[in-house]
């Protein structure tokens, strides 16, 4: 691994969420985290995509480590 790729950071905010996964029966299973909600994610499980003039994350809830209050 890099020495540079420990600098990048492991919390955020959530911008906007998808609808959320399905389990094997077909039902969608609703999502923990929010719009708004501050997280702390998994370094290394995420995508990162540029929108317009903005850097975003993309990433499964399942790599958030843990929502702020």
């Amino acid at each position: 691994l890099q020495s540079s790729a420990d600098k990048k950071p492991t919390k955020g905010e959530v911008v906007e969420t998808g609808e959320g996964s399905r389990n094997s029966s077909g039902e969608r299973i609703a999502l923990t985290v929010k719009a708004g909600d501050k997280v702390f994610y998994r370094q290394w499980a995420r995508t990162e995509i540029e929108h317009g003039n903005e850097k975003l994350i993309v990433m499964k809830e399942s790599d958030i480590l843990a929502i702020v209050k």
